[in-house]
C-alpha cells in the first residue's frame, strides 16, 4: 500500500514534534516535511507533493486561512485538515468555506487524528454532523440574509435529485445512508455529489453542506 503523504505544519516546534512521533508509528503515513509559517507552505508543497496537510490556523506571518485558500487553487491541491484550540472558532469556519476537508482539535486523542488524516486522504470531510451543525450556526450572524439568497441563487443551478443528495450531504449522511434514504445506489449517489461539486465550484462535501445550511435547506421548515 502507497503510505498517505503528510504535511505538517504549526509554528509550535513541540506541536510539530508531537504530532511527528504521533504520525511517524502508522504504517501507512509518511512525513514528507514539516513548516513554521503559512510563507512556507507552498513551496514545501511543490517539493514534496503531500496528500494532507495538517495546518494549524493561528501563524505569525501567514496564517492557516491564507494558506489554505493559496493551497486549494493549485491544480494538484493536498487535501488540507486545519488545527485549532477552539471547535467554534470563526477563522475554523472560514477555513472551511476556503477548502479545509475539515479540522480536528489539538487536544484530541492521537487515535483521532491520525483517522483523520486517513479519512481526508480518502475522500471523507473530518466532521462529525454535530459538530458541522456547531460550525455552522457560528456562522450566522447579520449577513445572514443576504448569505441566504446568494446561496439559494448558487442551489437553483442544481436538478432536483441532486439537490435532494445536496440536502443529506447536509445533514452529515454517508453515501450509503443517502442511497437508502432516496433508494438509489452508491455510485449513483458518487455521480451526484461529483455534479454537485463541479455545477457549483465547490472542493468538497463540508462546503456543500455549508452551502446547503446557508440557503436554509437544513432547517426544519426549509424548503
Amino acid at each position: 500500500m502507497t503510505p498517505i503523504r503528510l504535511l505538517l505544519v504549526d509554528d509550535d516546534p513541540l506541536v510539530r514534534t508531537g504530532l511527528a512521533l504521533m504520525m511517524g508509528g502508522a504504517e501507512d503515513i509518511e512525513i514528507v516535511g514539516e513548516a513554521a509559517d503559512g510563507t512556507e507552505v507552498e513551496e514545501l508543497v511543490g517539493r514534496t507533493r503531500p496528500d494532507v496537510v495538517l495546518m494549524d490556523i493561528r501563524m505569525p506571518s501567514v496564517d492557516g486561512l491564507a494558506a489554505t485558500r493559496l493551497l486549494r487553487a493549485r491544480a494538484d491541491a493536498p487535501q488540507v485538515v486545519v488545527l485549532t484550540t477552539f471547535h467554534a472558532d470563526e477563522q475554523v469556519l472560514r477555513a472551511l468555506r476556503a477548502g479545509a476537508a475539515g479540522f480536528v482539535l489539538k487536544d484530541t486523542a492521537p487515535a483521532e487524528i491520525v483517522d483523520a488524516v486517513r479519512r481526508v486522504a480518502a475522500g471523507e470531510p473530518v466532521l462529525s454532523p454535530a459538530v458541522t451543525r456547531q460550525l455552522m450556526r457560528h456562522a450566522a450572524g447579520t449577513a445572514a440574509d443576504s448569505r441566504r439568497s446568494r446561496a439559494r441563487e448558487r442551489l437553483a443551478e442544481l436538478g432536483d435529485r441532486e439537490r435532494e443528495v445536496a440536502v443529506l450531504v447536509g445533514r452529515g449522511l454517508a453515501n450509503a445512508q443517502i442511497a437508502a434514504e432516496l433508494f438509489m445506489s452508491v455510485a449513483t449517489v458518487k455521480t451526484h455529489v461529483s455534479r454537485i461539486l463541479a455545477k457549483l465550484g465547490l472542493n468538497n462535501r463540508v462546503q456543500i453542506a455549508l452551502l446547503a445550511y446557508d440557503a436554509g435547506l437544513l432547517d426544519e421548515d426549509g424548503r
